[in-house]
């Protein structure tokens, strides 16, 4: 409980503040999933399961395909409204937790499930571009995004057992009510962070607009291979899922391959601060697509619920890995005022990834173990890629300044001797 009071408390009012909105956002959106799984997926027929998780797919890529050039755009006109995003974003979504409670068993689900994905990606983009303001020192990011992870992951799994009392009475309604109570808290949590003002220089914002904020390229290169993860852990979740579901498996295995993935993703944000110490962040994006090949090759030998759940946390392991070392390369490298709409289009370009990636299994009957092994090599062939455009050049930099430098040290020739010459 003190270890739990420090995660907290430990680095400052404003991080305890965000740390707490956080909380209830995850802990929120957990129990919606919750419902929604029950909902659309194990209740219905194979065929409807397909079509509607087909439907929900897009549902999550709309909001970043429609509000993605917006949040850029507001953002970049008012990089302080960051508090102001976190408070709003999830009082709208209590309130349209309870409108979905309601109308759970009407097509209303289908918009109203749009309504809260687009605030959660709003709630997600504002807390990133807090997390290097409440800091007490600015260059400790992936500790903080890793420390932020850890209570995430635990708002998740505290709320878990009251979702499944919903589930155990056979109606998401209480579930959604729930989450309703969860998305209160954290918007109170969040009215209680200070004003958060970003120091302007107006001549880089100029730059900035005349560039369009466009990243640096390690930023670019680095997202990439982050959303190369992504894509790997939608097609996996989908492709075990149905597998599951063929083998008439229900919500609590599926509950439990969850479980897995949250439980790699939570000891990802113990052991990133940590590589953090001894790594860059780009070895550590390579760490992750590493992990999730390994992981899948061996499921694909002995594929069942264990290989499955172990499948399951090394993909949240991966990712975990994989963001963290991105968000603080982000974090470190892109300008205060230039934050909001680079990680707008990072967050775009991960849930486009990870949207493609769950549609393959469900548009196309792929036999379990081919799909595994096809995943292993995507990891694989990313890596490659990934190392060969950012790893290869820098070490090639870093030996070209050492043998200038070292030229620059040799002692030149002695005039007269030249002259005798």
């Amino acid at each position: 409980m003190t270890r739990l009071h420090a995660m907290f408390t430990s680095r400052g009012a404003g991080f305890r503040r965000l740390a707490q909105a956080h909380a209830g956002s995850v802990g929120g959106d957990t129990l919606v999933a919750m419902a929604l799984a029950g909902t659309l997926f194990f209740s219905v027929p194979s065929t409807e399961a397909r079509e509607n998780v087909a439907l929900y797919l897009l549902i999550t890529l709309a909001p970043f395909a429609l509000i993605g050039p917006f949040l850029g755009s507001f953002f970049a006109r008012f990089p302080g409204a960051f508090r102001g995003g976190l408070v709003a974003s999830a009082a709208i979504r209590a309130a349209l937790a309870v409108v979905m409670a309601i109308w759970l068993d009407s097509f209303l689900l289908f918009p109203l499930a749009f309504g809260l994905l687009v605030l959660s990606r709003f709630h997600g983009i504002s807390r990133s571009s807090v997390v290097p303001l409440v800091l007490d020192d600015p260059r400790d990011l992936i500790s903080g995004n890793a420390q932020l992870a850890r209570i995430g992951v635990l708002a998740s799994g505290a709320v878990i057992p009251f979702g499944l009392l919903g589930v155990g009475f056979d109606n998401p309604s209480v579930t959604l009510i729930m989450a309703t109570l969860v998305y209160t808290w954290s918007a109170l949590s969040a009215v209680g962070l200070p004003v958060l003002r970003i120091q302007h220089d107006k001549g880089r914002e100029a730059r900035m607009r005349r560039r369009r904020a466009v990243a640096p390229r390690d930023v670019r290169l680095a997202r990439f291979a982050t959303a190369g993860v992504r894509f790997l852990n939608g097609f996996l979740l989908l492709l075990v899922a149905f597998a599951f579901r063929d083998e008439d498996a229900g919500l609590l295995d599926f509950s439990a391959l969850l479980a897995a993935a949250g439980l790699g993703y939570f000891i990802a944000a113990f052991i990133t601060p940590i590589l953090d110490r001894k790594i860059s962040e780009e070895p550590m994006v390579v760490t992750g697509l590493a992990i999730e090949a390994g992981a899948a090759f061996i499921a694909a030998q002995v594929f069942g619920l264990p290989a499955a759940a172990a499948l399951a946390a090394a993909a949240g392991f991966a990712w975990g890995t994989a963001k963290f070392g991105f968000d603080g390369l982000l974090q470190a490298t892109v300008p205060e005022e230039a934050r909001g709409r680079a990680f707008t289009n990072a967050e775009t370009f991960f849930q486009f990834a990870w949207v493609v990636g769950a549609l393959l299994p469900v548009f196309l009957t792929i036999p379990t173990g081919f799909g595994l092994t096809l995943a292993g090599l995507t990891a694989l062939a990313v890596q490659v890629i990934y190392i060969s455009a950012v790893l290869i050049p820098v070490a090639r930099r870093r030996r070209i300044a050492a043998d200038q430098a070292a030229a620059r040290d040799r002692k030149p020739p002695d005039k007269n001797v030249l002259d005798l010459m």
